[in-house]
């Protein structure tokens, strides 16, 4: 799996409800010819990255069509959802750092 390019976003619990943070990735990848999400015309996968304390996880995780972002019926690998949490714990943080900053 080759990440292209994302977007991140920091969601906002408006209810308080929730505990930690909460970021909203769309990564978009590079598919091989043979893999069948290509065929699919999948442009990438969405999930959201949850930060509580020490702990941390990714939720909510599906591949999307290109231009409509309809959900395909595909599931992550084990392997895959470890790089997929690595790239969101990276990336989250530079957000954060940018929030704080400013």
């Amino acid at each position: 799996m080759n990440i292209t390019q994302f977007t991140v976003s920091e969601l906002k619990d408006p209810t308080g409800i929730l505990t930690g943070n909460r970021y909203e990735f769309h990564l978009f990848l590079e598919f091989d010819e043979e893999d069948e999400l290509l065929e699919e015309d999948a442009a990438g996968i969405r999930t959201i990255y949850v930060v509580d304390g020490e702990e941390d996880k990714i939720t909510g995780t599906y591949f999307f069509k290109k231009g409509t972002e309809q959900a395909l019926d595909f599931e992550l690998e084990d392997e895959e959802i470890q790089e997929v949490l690595a790239f969101c714990r990276e990336n989250a943080e530079k957000v954060e750092e940018t929030t704080n900053n400013q």
